[in-house]
């Protein structure tokens, strides 16, 4: 059958797609629930000093930054994205394993930051094939990515249970296994062709100049990335100083996991939401819920009392992500959106890596005092997204009718 004139012809989508995409979103994720609460805890292990912990966490943030841009761009040139998360799979596993016999900082430190290097495409590129497959079949986004977040709680849960049986020991090889899965899942991906159009994270790299210039999406884009930025130093020291509270791995997972299953419940009712509250009051509101959060957090709350606010993870980033997301569509032209989409992700790269290294000083310095400075953070943000606000046009440039007031 021929395409409509103006159409390309793109054919049927490839067998399961969506149970395939589903499961190559699992894998990074498998990683991530181990990693993200619990390799503080193994550099700990090793004795590191707190400043030596937040400087191996910063690192490969910075250099993803670089890195997943130019992995992208290769990607949108070569025949198909999946092939390039076969190398980034096998190449983050082999790092991994190289892992396994490091103890010191230095080596820990390279290793680490190679590790970066090649594994931080492998989750954007997974978004961008999932994507392309919402734009050409129509398929679900979210049925999809929910799985992801689903794997991390598992691994979480996992690792905590893990943790309370071998301690530290368990993060390395239980990372291993997760990149094996990567390797595993990046075979599965859909084979779908070159796409029609750049991922986000590669239009960083091959667009440099084309990021939006108006003020307000400027100023909001760099406010987020603040608020998303003040959770820096909870991602390298909430599970070292909850074990030192006296709470066990499982406990810990616990926690970790409360707050990605109300960020799920949040992107489930966001729709509905919307039709409530304008994107402007639900990127504020997140911007104000986490400078409370980080007030609060350094008081003595107990287990019950860290799983009421680890809830407000719904509110601190995905809120703000579905609000943020949505002003970009209604203020940004579609040529424009992949390098906008690129600058955010540059944007939050860049000062996350900042709070995790400052955090390691703040933590050495004050301890679970320092993340009074991350709610400093988060207000810098907030003025900044009101500022937003405050400068934005009457008319939206994009959207075709007249900014509501929120």
């Amino acid at each position: 059958m021929n395409a409509p004139h103006g159409m390309v012809a793109i054919g049927a989508p490839p067998r399961y797609f969506v149970l395939r995409t589903a499961i190559v979103f699992c894998a990074p994720m498998l990683v991530n629930g181990i990693a993200l609460p619990f390799f503080p805890v193994w550099l700990s292990s090793l004795a590191m000093t707190d400043w030596e912990i937040g400087m191996v966490l910063a690192v490969p943030l910075v250099v993803r930054v670089i890195s997943a841009p130019i992995a992208g761009a290769i990607a949108d040139r070569i025949g198909d994205r999946a092939s390039v998360l076969v190398w980034s799979g096998a190449m983050s596993l082999a790092t991994a394993v190289a892992l396994l016999f490091a103890e010191n900082f230095w080596p820990v430190l390279l290793l680490y930051t190679l590790q970066g290097i090649v594994y931080a495409p492998y989750l954007p590129i997974t978004d961008a094939i999932a994507l392309s497959g919402v734009r050409r079949w129509n398929f679900d986004y979210s049925s999809m990515r929910f799985w992801g977040s689903v794997a991390f709680i598992v691994a979480t849960m996992a690792g905590g249970w893990l943790s309370g049986i071998f301690g530290g020991a368990m993060v390395l090889p239980a990372m291993t296994v997760g990149f094996v899965s990567t390797v595993i899942a990046a075979f599965v991906a859909p084979r779908i062709g070159k796409p029609r159009r750049p991922s986000p994270i590669s239009a960083l790299a091959v667009a440099p100049a084309a990021p939006t210039r108006q003020l307000d999406v400027q100023l909001m884009l760099i406010g987020a990335a603040l608020v998303n930025a003040s959770h820096g130093m909870f991602y390298a020291f909430s599970a070292i100083l909850w074990g030192a509270e006296g709470f066990s791995g499982t406990t810990i997972g616990l926690l970790f996991s409360v707050g990605v299953a109300a960020e799920i419940v949040f992107f489930i009712f966001a729709a509905r939401m919307r039709r409530h509250f304008s994107l402007w009051a639900m990127i504020i509101t997140g911007c104000f819920f986490a400078i409370l959060r980080w007030i609060i957090f350094p008081h003595d709350l107990g287990f019950s009392g860290y799983m009421v606010l680890q809830c407000l993870h719904a509110l601190t980033y995905a809120s703000i992500h579905v609000g943020v997301q949505g002003r970009i569509v209604e203020r940004v032209a579609e040529q424009k959106e992949a390098s906008t989409q690129g600058l955010y992700f540059f944007y939050n790269g860049i000062l996350m890596a900042l709070t995790t290294f400052l955090s390691g000083y703040l933590y050495a310095w004050y301890g679970i005092a320092g993340f009074y400075a991350m709610s400093l953070v988060a207000a810098l943000g907030c003025a900044l997204v009101l500022s937003a606000r405050a400068v934005q046009p009457q008319r939206l440039a994009f959207g075709g009718k007249t900014s509501e007031p929120s």
